[in-house]
């Protein structure tokens, strides 16, 4: 059930993360929620087993987001060569 509340967070976290990264995506709307629900799965998952933050915390929130804009901007980057 917990992969189930990280991804519907990724789907959140995919838009906010658009929102910070600017720039010509393409692949789309599709691709970006995609990367967000992979930010968030990672964040969720290196900041739970570092002990950063328990589950229902905002900083799950925010580790998300910016999970989602970091795979964003390297995903940018590898698409540009």
């Amino acid at each position: 059930m917990d992969i189930l509340i990280w991804i519907a967070l990724g789907l959140v976290a995919g838009i906010l993360a658009k929102l910070i990264v600017p720039g010509n995506d393409p692949g789309g709307c599709a691709v970006t929620v995609l990367l967000g629900i992979a930010g968030a799965l990672l964040a969720g998952f290196v900041g739970r087993v570092a002990g950063v933050y328990d589950a229902g915390e905002r900083a799950g929130w925010i580790a998300a987001t910016l999970g989602a804009a970091a795979i964003l901007v390297v995903y940018n980057i590898l698409r540009r060569r």
